[in-house]
């Protein structure tokens, strides 16, 4: 893997998607490596959607505080970050990547978990701990579908699963790290536009099981509130909709089949707004939402 992200011929399938990677960054080929470990390889011939490269900054700052650039194909829309911010600077460009083009699909910006072969969509503005309470479900063996994307197939309204590396920010890291000790965990990156940032590495389990879709069956719009008590509210189909709207990538560029999707969604899946101040009572919570739902 080493030498073919130096010949930038590393191809591999993630979700829907596959990438043909290649980078000069020591320290980002080690961590890709374990967190992607359980990942199938595919042949170096292999036609790909997205060509990245992650690479030394030329130039004076290649030596004097050394930079990162991402490219994707050829390309560099973004400024360079620190050398050592190379891992978190690829994760959040392929996110990026996938935002800007992948419109065969309604993306969500939502969290996505199964378990017993029930989705349940985590969709959520920034800072609301979707993320926090996504890593915790994956630390109590839900099966990881995506962090950041809620991929919805037209053809027949399922999830399709983008297991990455899911990022803890700031005061999550502690939490889910003594919450759920046995997930993988990468580095700590100091001070990026995010602040600290700590990735959760995808369970190998969820990796291997990519190319597998999920029924959704829930929605449920995640609030972490500190010392709130928990609340967990059915939500109207049509304010749940609403909300759905407001958490699209690419809805308002779907027309028609976009808006059918999402009625479908919605009609198909109960709604919830859940406002939580303690980790464990939200995940406990919404175990009892599928263990009901199974009765």
């Amino acid at each position: 893997m080493s030498r073919r992200l130096r010949e930038q011929r590393l191809c591999f399938a993630t979700g829907p998607f596959k990438v043909r990677l290649g980078s000069d960054v020591d320290s980002f080929s080690a961590t890709w490596q374990r967190s992607y470990a359980s990942l199938d390889v595919l042949p170096a011939e292999e036609i790909c959607h997205f060509r990245i490269a992650v690479e030394r900054q030329r130039g004076a700052r290649r030596w004097y505080r050394p930079q990162v650039v991402f490219r994707i194909e050829g390309l560099t829309p973004f400024d360079p970050y620190p050398l050592d911010h190379a891992f978190p600077m690829f994760e959040w460009g392929l996110n990026w990547c996938i935002a800007m083009s992948a419109h065969d699909y309604l993306m969500l910006h939502s969290a996505v978990v199964e378990r017993d072969g029930c989705a349940v969509a985590l969709p959520a503005q920034p800072g609301s701990g979707k993320s926090t309470l996504c890593a915790a479900l994956v630390g109590r063996g839900w099966r990881l579908l995506s962090d950041e994307f809620g991929i919805l197939r037209h053809a027949d309204g399922s999830f399709l699963p983008l297991p990455r590396a899911a990022p803890l920010k700031n005061a999550s890291i502690p939490l889910l790290q003594n919450f759920a000790p046995h997930l993988g965990f990468g580095p700590r990156y100091a001070k990026t536009r995010k602040g600290d940032v700590v990735h959760m590495f995808p369970p190998g389990d969820s990796l291997q099981r990519q190319a597998d879709p999920a029924r959704p069956r829930f929605i449920v719009f995640p609030r972490y509130e500190p010392d709130a008590v928990l609340q967990l509210h059915a939500q109207p189909p049509e304010v749940a909709m609403t909300r759905l709207v407001n958490n699209s990538f690419n809805y308002r560029v779907s027309g028609a089949q976009g808006f059918r999707s999402l009625c479908g969604l919605v009609r198909e899946c109960e709604s919830y707004q859940l406002i939580n101040g303690d980790l464990s009572e939200a995940v406990a919570a919404l175990e009892s939402l599928l263990q009901e739902r199974g009765r």
